[in-house]
């Protein structure tokens, strides 16, 4: 079974859900799928177990017995699914698509990306994911790689926000 879940975000994440009833129409994902899909109001995944939200109890199940789980790049999303021993790839809501108010689920992606976190930017990538799921941890990254991730967060708020700029410190 797979787990799709987008959290309990006041947006819609219609475009995820567009994705998954692209890849279950055309049989690129041929098990049973269970989406948790919370503001998202346009097309639901037809053949998929839906719930608008789920409580916290069912949710954990809902993990337990998945295969994998999609989700959106939330960050309390990444630190729940990086606790469990269980393949997972995120996908980054994004303010381009009125999911979100500004881009950090995207800004966020891509730091994760970097330490080999599986992002899904596209439903080719959600494709290669489900067949062959890698387990990453982030709590496996050493000091030196936080800190270089930590910079490239800054500076791409730096070059985003520039008015709000304050910089890292060299120390």
């Amino acid at each position: 079974m797979i787990f799709v879940t987008v959290g309990t975000e006041q947006y819609p994440f219609n475009r995820l859900m567009n994705w998954i009833e692209v890849l279950l129409q055309t049989q690129l994902i041929e098990e049973e799928i269970v989406v948790q899909y919370g503001s998202s109001n346009a097309v639901l995944p037809a053949g998929a177990r839906v719930y608008r939200s789920v409580k916290e109890e069912q949710f954990q199940e809902l993990i337990q017995q998945a295969r994998i789980v999609i989700a959106h790049c939330g960050e309390g999303t990444l630190l729940l699914l990086d606790s469990l021993d269980k393949p997972y790839i995120l996908v980054p809501r994004s303010q381009k698509f009125g999911e979100h108010v500004d881009d950090h689920q995207v800004e966020l992606a891509l730091a994760l990306s970097q330490l080999n976190v599986p992002i899904a930017w596209s439903p080719g990538d959600l494709v290669r994911f489900i067949a062959d799921p890698k387990q990453v941890s982030i709590a496996d990254v050493s000091h030196a790689t936080a800190i270089a991730l930590c910079k490239s967060l800054q500076s791409r708020f730096d070059q985003t926000y520039p008015e709000l700029s304050v910089g890292v410190s060299k120390s």
